[in-house]
């Protein structure tokens, strides 16, 4: 079993950063593509990046591109996602997934959820 733990949320007045992290157990993930999910208040989950094992291949929904960067380091089994020049809209809370296999967006297919981590951004 796969455990999943966000955290680096917070609030941020709109304008500043945040770096986001996602530490899992149970398993090493080093072959696992990672992903970010988002949902703001009232709305659905939101896809938001991903990458894949090597780092080799990584993807941003539009309305981040630009601004945030996905990473991690399998040697500690995390994903990162640095937010930068964050905006009001972006506001929510964020969840890190993994899945064996490329889903694509279509996240409600992705294998292993953390519990989420509220990103507040003032404006």
């Amino acid at each position: 079993q796969v455990q999943l733990v966000e955290s680096g949320g917070g609030l941020v007045e709109a304008g500043g950063s945040l770096r986001l992290s996602c530490a899992a157990s149970g398993r090493t993930l080093s072959n696992y593509w990672m992903y970010w999910v988002r949902q703001a208040p009232g709305k659905g989950r939101e896809w938001v990046s991903v990458i894949n094992s090597g780092s080799g291949t990584r993807d941003y929904a539009d309305s981040v591109k630009g601004r945030f960067t996905i990473s991690r380091d399998n040697a500690k089994n995390t994903v990162y996602l640095q937010m930068n020049s964050l905006k009001s809209e972006d506001t929510a809370v964020y969840y890190c997934a993994a899945d064996k296999y490329y889903r694509g967006t279509y996240f409600t297919s992705y294998e292993y959820w953390g519990q989420g981590t509220q990103v507040t951004v003032s404006s």
